[in-house]
């Protein structure tokens, strides 16, 4: 794809939407600026020099307005249980590809039951959760199936240096918790169940040097939603390191802090994908910085694989039914490191 392509940032001024937009620029992209608060997205286009396009999601001319022109639109915008299914309304009219970062559970699970069958009779492409937590875990499960057409069981361990959430993660855990109350999510015998118990503390071995850390289990995350969505494993569960557990339920626990020139913080990241079938296992791990920043080259490559034809399906499709997982992988060589472990 050449320059000059618009793509609308639903989000923009967000601290995800404005690593999203950098990666736009630096790929030969042109960022639509777009929001709900007019003030900040004249601000970020003053500061860029981008256009801005002020919407609301209680407005659909105005994201009709938005997305008037681009190739496509990456929603950056949480909560997503309130901005997910009026933006992909709009994406729908202008028969654009959509695609978000979307951690939140709920909202995942709502864009694959509301809007599974329009897509796919559309013709349309629909990416949710194409960031780090629901986009990266379910290319490494893929990646690691290979040839398997299915397992018994994935995990996916989250080994997190810290974990200094922004405001929109705050807002958007507030929102799921309220949408389940006191209960969990767990996805155990092909289903999904709640529960009230509080979730196992265990110990996972990552890939060295990290290795043997406290997780907390059942910590389940977007990739329970998007690697069932097209693998065939009943059971799929996610850990996080104990460390980073604290760190998100401490309301006292700052915002990530720039610590380089292109604002990344110095928090870093190991994720750590297992199948399992028949006692036999497979694994795929990646490290990086910056669980926020790398949502950006995550889903600007989906964005360009999208826009030049290099997906496997149609419709409403997780990562690694969308694209290549291995070669997508490779792709972010610059941004993460990756192995294949036996």
């Amino acid at each position: 794809m050449g320059p000059g392509r618009m793509v609308t940032v639903f989000g923009a001024y967000g601290h995800t939407g404005r690593f999203v937009v950098a990666e736009l620029v630096e790929r030969g992209f042109v960022p639509v600026l777009s929001g709900r608060d007019g003030d900040r997205v004249k601000k970020l286009a003053h500061e860029t020099g981008w256009e801005a396009r002020t919407a609301s999601v209680t407005d659909p001319d105005s994201l009709d307005r938005a997305l008037a022109g681009a190739a496509a639109v990456i929603n950056c915008a949480g909560p997503f249980a309130s901005t997910t299914a009026p933006v992909i309304e709009a994406a729908l009219r202008a028969r654009i590809p959509y695609l978000d970062v979307a951690a939140e559970i709920e909202a995942n699970l709502d864009t694959f039951a509301h809007f599974t069958d329009r897509a796919r009779e559309a013709g349309a492409v629909i990416v949710p959760a194409m960031a780090f937590f629901g986009g990266l875990g379910d290319l490494l499960v893929t990646a690691a199936m290979d040839d398997w057409t299915e397992a018994d069981e994935a995990h996916v361990a989250y080994g997190l240096s810290s974990w200094h959430p922004t405001a929109g993660t705050r807002l958007s855990g507030a929102v799921s918790r309220e949408r389940r109350g006191e209960r969990r999510m767990r996805f155990a015998d092909g289903q999904w169940e709640y529960r009230t118990d509080a979730p196992p503390a265990l110990e996972w071995r990552f890939p060295e040097p990290m290795g043997v850390r406290p997780v907390i289990g059942e910590f389940t995350m977007a990739d329970v939603v998007t690697v069932p969505s097209h693998l065939s494993i009943p059971d799929v569960t996610t850990y996080m390191t104990a460390e980073a557990v604290r760190d998100i339920a401490s309301p006292d626990t700052p915002a990530p802090a720039s610590a380089d020139d292109h604002g990344r913080s110095d928090q870093t990241f190991l994720v750590d994908a297992v199948v399992r079938s028949g006692g036999v296992e497979r694994r795929a791990a990646a490290h990086g910085r910056d669980i926020y920043a790398i949502t950006a080259p995550l889903v600007v490559e989906a964005l360009d694989r999208v826009l030049t034809g290099r997906t496997r399906t149609v419709g409403v499709a997780a990562a690694g039914a969308m694209f290549d997982a291995p070669d997508f992988l490779r792709a972010l060589a610059p941004h993460l490191t990756l192995e294949l472990l036996p």
